[in-house]
């Protein structure tokens, strides 16, 4: 009996200290409501987000837009910033490796949009460099914390200027949702953090195949 008992006080203490070292300082966003049934490894909205009407600048050279910008059949938008040390690079990781499962038709078809959480320091400069080590496709943006933060909501996405460190620079807090824009400015998908580059391959796919509907 008191052994049963201290198993299952580790294994609990076990799951606490796995949550406690979710690194990059990325919360759980606001839920994302699935249909039941989906074939995906996303989430598939219910009542898909409509994509924000917000501009920031991008490494492009000219103000992006996230509805006249937006005009491949499907921009993946990621939340983050370049100083983080574990969930951002992985992620995109995770993605570049994805793409490079498409086929080259397929690849053309997809956008990836990296936007900063941390604008202080990471400039369009700092986002080309760090962004053509994954793919110089990739477009960064960056701007007005205030603006980053509207765009952020739009996707239910949380993001946070974040506090200065004791040993210098900042700890950025942000949601790790990858969200899918469609060529109806609408984001029917998201993908949680930790889902995988076949996993990703899978759902792009489908989604190139056979656009979702949205209401």
């Amino acid at each position: 009996m008191r052994r049963s008992r201290l198993a299952r006080a580790a294994g609990l203490a076990g799951a606490l200290v796995l949550l406690c070292l979710a690194g990059c300082s990325s919360p759980t966003s606001a839920s994302h409501d699935a249909s039941p049934g989906d074939t995906y490894f996303g989430a598939v909205l219910d009542q898909p987000y409509t994509a924000p009407d917000v501009t920031l600048d991008a490494t492009t050279g000219t103000p992006y837009d996230f509805r006249r910008s937006t005009t491949a059949p499907l921009t993946l938008v990621y939340f983050g910033y370049t100083h983080c040390e574990d969930v951002c690079p992985t992620t995109m990781a995770n993605l570049t490796s994805a793409l490079t499962r498409l086929d080259d038709a397929q690849r053309q078809q997809v956008q990836v949009v990296f936007v900063t959480t941390d604008p202080r320091r990471d400039t369009t400069a700092e986002l080309t460099r760090w962004l053509g080590g994954y793919d110089k496709s990739y477009i960064g943006l960056t701007g007005a914390i205030g603006d980053i933060d509207k765009a952020g909501r739009a996707f239910h996405i949380f993001v946070s200027e974040g506090s200065p460190l004791p040993g210098g620079g900042f700890d950025t807090t942000h949601g790790s949702e990858v969200a899918a824009i469609d060529v109806h400015d609408r984001v029917p998908i998201v993908w949680t953090e930790g889902t995988s580059s076949a996993q990703f391959a899978s759902d792009l796919t489908k989604l190139l195949d056979t656009p979702l509907e949205t209401s």
